[in-house]
């Protein structure tokens, strides 16, 4: 109780705010005014910037820009399996992992046991809160960005490959460097539990829940030919 009322009354209140004014004859004539505040809140006491307030602003922006490059960082050449990364603005990571076996967890009304089962190769594109997902025809050559893209072939994924997290607890840090971003996003989705279709997509040619039943706990490959294409290339998901 004593934390929540702390937090009730810790409420954030201007400071100091910067107004950039620009002349409406010429775009290029420009100047900042700064303002304090009264207590009520209410901008006062604008002046042109000192000096010591352009440095206050500088070392604020030049913070920013030091936490945005620190995300998705990875020193040295990327690894080959990472196929686009853009740091700033909406930030993503984009790369693919082969076919492999993974462990996958299913909630019990789907009848499906819990274990070991090979999936496709998988293209990723992860921001911080959320996860697209769709499956790769190849199996040992890097994709490119004519190669085709098919609907993940799993539950919790919508046709356009945006995956449904459920109650996982996603928690990424500004300054997540990329390898650990691709672990995480890995770790989060194949340790939910797979629940439901979404909005009455099929993800497979055949019945989902009869192809996943069929390949737990067994060293049998996914069957490719239950993947279904798309008109779309992985150029499409590059904004």
């Amino acid at each position: 109780m004593k934390n929540i009322t702390r937090m009730m009354q810790d409420v954030s209140t201007p400071v100091k705010a910067w107004v950039l004014f620009q002349s409406r004859l010429d775009e290029h004539r420009r100047y900042v005014e700064s303002y304090s505040f009264d207590s009520k809140d209410r901008p006062i006491s604008a002046h042109p910037l000192t000096k010591k307030e352009s440095v206050t602003l500088a070392n604020a922006m030049a913070s920013a820009q030091e936490i945005n490059s620190r995300f998705l960082h990875y020193p040295g050449l990327l690894p080959p399996h990472v196929l686009r990364i853009e740091p700033m603005g909406t930030s993503y990571a984009l790369w693919y992992t082969p076919p492999q076996q993974v462990d996958l967890h299913f909630v019990s009304d789907l009848g499906i046991p819990n274990g070991r089962a090979s999936i496709p190769a998988l293209l990723w594109k992860a921001e911080k809160k959320k996860l697209t997902l769709h499956a790769l025809a190849e199996t040992t050559e890097r994709p490119t960005l004519e190669s085709s893209l098919y609907y993940a072939p799993f539950f919790n994924v919508k046709s356009s490959g945006a995956v449904c997290m459920g109650t996982v607890n996603i928690n990424i840090r500004d300054t997540c460097k990329l390898e650990e971003f691709m672990q995480l996003w890995e770790r989060y989705f194949f340790a939910s539990s797979f629940s439901h279709l979404m909005g009455g997509h099929h993800p497979t040619k055949g019945n989902t829940v009869n192809l996943w039943k069929s390949l737990v706990n067994t060293d049998k490959p996914f069957p490719q030919q239950q993947l279904i294409k798309l008109p779309t290339k992985i150029k499409d998901l590059i904004v």
